[in-house]
């Protein structure tokens, strides 16, 4: 872990020094691009090309080694600061997409570079190759993108959703940044207020009344609210929702894993303990990722065997981490009495193993085999729901042979998750950092608003109550932020970007 922060602070220190790295993903293709990046290229644009590049205009030209013999022919784009993707000297080399070819341009790249530096050219002295992310951390230090921007360049590479890559662009465009920065401006001009009345203590209390200190103070708290659900959709955009099939063997849940995904992907036998492993598929609904977990059955029985015994452990570790759990019943046998105790038995372990807030869905499946439907409200009766006081329990019949019921259960899954839908357009993506910086910030507003309604406002804990909600705001876009912070953003990043 030292290590780690160690060659990520290196990164840090270091990022005056040019760059180099192939900028397209591993493998062959038709296109390949290798990127520099630094102050002062023109040197190297001109031993490279052999002429002067006009900027931000494609030219096409040969790229020789050290003997005048071609490399390839390439087409070369010099983007001269600030108006670059990082705001230093950018240059572009596309040529075609071998991976060899590729090496063979950025190894030639290195040595003219060494080559000028022993020709007193010190500013290329460092070329070296880029670290995961480094480009994009170079856009975020030379003020083109904030952090939460920066951020969005990742998540657009890899969004796995129309919606989630729709999200990801508008935030990157600077929507979720400005809905930052106007709740940064409420925040400051409520600074200001607060820190001249103790600056000026003649102007009293009644001076942060006329000002409605009050009523700016409970506004931005509104668009806060307002700010956090919408940041809780874009976080549940790009991370997913991690649902988990539970329940008795042979209760269906490959079937029901199957006809979510709309594939074969988990073997389905009537023989007990069948599924022995996790088996994992991610699915979408309204553009929103699903991760759906199947699961070993669980049970208690004297012919369990060590490896399902195993797999049953590795279900229970699935469960415990799990967004959404839907617990399987088996409707063709709501009459085996012991087959309802132990289903109440897991309801149990349920109940003592999930947080209060993770919600359980109670699917009765089968329904294609049984004409007794209406009794599903009974047998639910009789078995344990996790939780019945709460909305988190909640009763859906279907059938994974048919598909009858899985629409109900699409619908169900995302409201429970907090989904509340809406066009994609209006969507912007953020990150699970997001949502709890905002926490942060709305714990302090609500500390900063218990001073004021005292009988005699505390304004010095107000002001320290404002300043740390402006501090914890600051650190999604980067305007406050640690190195290590920083490092473990962009180490994320693959090599290029």
């Amino acid at each position: 872990m030292a290590g780690f922060f160690l060659d990520n602070l290196y990164m840090l220190i270091q990022h005056d020094a040019p760059i180099i790295a192939i900028a397209t993903a591993p493998g062959r293709g038709a296109v390949g691009i290798v990127r520099v990046s630094g102050k002062n290229l023109e040197a190297l644009v001109l031993a490279l090309c052999g002429r002067v590049l006009k900027p931000r205009e494609a030219t096409y030209l040969p790229l020789p080694d050290e003997t005048g013999t071609p490399i390839d022919h390439v087409l070369a784009l010099h983007f001269p600061n600030p108006y670059s993707y990082t705001g230093e000297d950018v240059l572009e080399l596309q040529a075609h997409g071998g991976p060899v070819v590729l090496q063979l341009i950025v190894a030639r790249c290195l040595r003219v570079a060494a080559a000028l530096n022993e020709h007193q050219k010190p500013l290329l002295s460092g070329l070296r190759l880029a670290q995961p992310g480094e480009f994009t951390q170079r856009a975020f230090l030379n003020q083109k993108l904030d952090l939460a921007q920066a951020e969005a360049v990742a998540d657009l590479i890899d969004a796995s959703t129309e919606a989630a890559a729709r999200g990801a662009s508008r935030s990157l465009a600077g929507a979720f940044s400005n809905e930052i920065q106007q709740l940064r401006d409420a925040l400051i001009h409520l600074r200001m207020l607060v820190e001249a009345t103790l600056d000026f203590p003649e102007e009293d209390i009644d001076f942060l009344k006329q000002a409605d200190l009050q009523g700016q103070l409970d506004r931005l708290q509104q668009n806060l609210l307002r700010v956090m659900a919408q940041t809780k959709q874009g976080a549940l955009l790009r991370e997913g929702i991690r649902v988990v099939i539970a329940g008795q063997p042979n209760a269906g849940k490959s079937s029901l894993l199957n006809a979510l995904a709309g594939a074969e992907l988990a073997i389905v036998t009537p023989i007990a303990g069948t599924t022995r492993d996790v088996v994992q598929q991610t699915i979408q609904i309204e553009g929103v990722p699903l991760h759906v977990i199947d699961t070993a059955g669980l049970r208690e029985h004297p012919d369990v065997d060590e490896v399902e015994r195993i797999g049953i452990a590795r279900a229970w570790d699935q469960i415990g981490q799990a967004d959404a759990v839907l617990f399987l019943h088996d409707l063709t046998r709501q009459a085996d009495a012991a087959y309802i105790a132990a289903d109440a038995q897991i309801a149990h372990n349920l109940k003592e193993k999930l947080s209060n807030h993770v919600p359980v869905l109670h699917l009765w499946n089968k329904a294609d085999a049984t004409n007794m439907q209406a009794t599903t409200t009974k047998f639910a009766e009789n078995a344990t729901p996790v939780d019945a006081s709460t909305s988190e329990s909640k009763h859906i019949t279907l059938s994974a042979k048919t598909g009858d019921g899985l629409p109900a259960l699409r619908h169900q899954l995302l409201q429970v998750v907090g989904w509340q839908g809406g066009s994609a357009e209006g969507m912007f993506m953020a990150r699970e950092r997001h949502v709890q910086a905002l926490h942060e910030v709305d714990t302090h507003l609500m500390q900063a608003n218990a001073c004021l309604q005292t009988q005699l406002p505390a304004l010095d804990l107000l002001a320290e109550e404002l300043r740390l909600s402006q501090n914890a705001l600051n650190t999604i876009t980067g305007e406050f932020s640690s190195d290590d912070l920083l490092g473990v953003i962009f180490s994320s990043f693959c090599i290029g970007k």
